[in-house]
């Protein structure tokens, strides 16, 4: 099934099975390997992609709802040489140990800023529901309220 998207500002068309989960035709059709296979249950969020806007777990996304879609992958999250709030703020508050699953978790915290711009402690963490082995969630909600500040002094 031929299908027609934009993934980070590039409009593509790829040939794939219509129920190959979108994760694969990422990293492995078109070769960006930001985005990591965590489950393949969409429960751990490392496979988190911006779609139209709003976080998705891309390996149970069927690539036929890709369609006309605008997708955002960690490798889209910056602009140029510019890096996204929070890839800054993980940067400065050393967030990953193994980094895995931290490409997921810095698509669903830019997701949540742009939602909620402040996130209490309570917001995060009923907003960001990905699963870290490494345990890093005491560095990572630094870093969440870091990017918050960061987001709002650029504003």
């Amino acid at each position: 099934m031929k299908i027609d998207f934009t993934i980070n500002g590039t409009p593509k068309t790829v040939d794939v099975p219509e129920n190959m989960p979108l994760l694969w035709v990422v990293r492995d059709v078109l070769n960006m390997k930001g985005t990591k296979f965590g489950c393949g249950q969409a429960a751990c969020g490392a496979c988190t992609v911006h779609i139209d806007g709003d976080a998705v777990r891309s390996c149970s996304f069927s690539a036929q709802y890709a369609q006309n879609k605008n997708i955002t992958t960690i490798e889209g999250l910056s602009s140029g040489e510019k890096l996204h709030p929070v890839q800054q703020a993980w940067i400065e508050e050393i967030v990953p140990q193994c980094g895995y699953c931290q490409p997921g978790f810095m698509m669903s915290v830019a997701n949540l800023l742009d939602k909620i711009p402040n996130p209490t402690d309570e917001e995060i963490d009923d907003n960001i529901t990905n699963i870290c082995r490494c345990g890093t969630y005491y560095r990572m909600r630094k870093a969440i309220h870091r990017a918050a500040s960061i987001k709002s002094s650029q504003l």
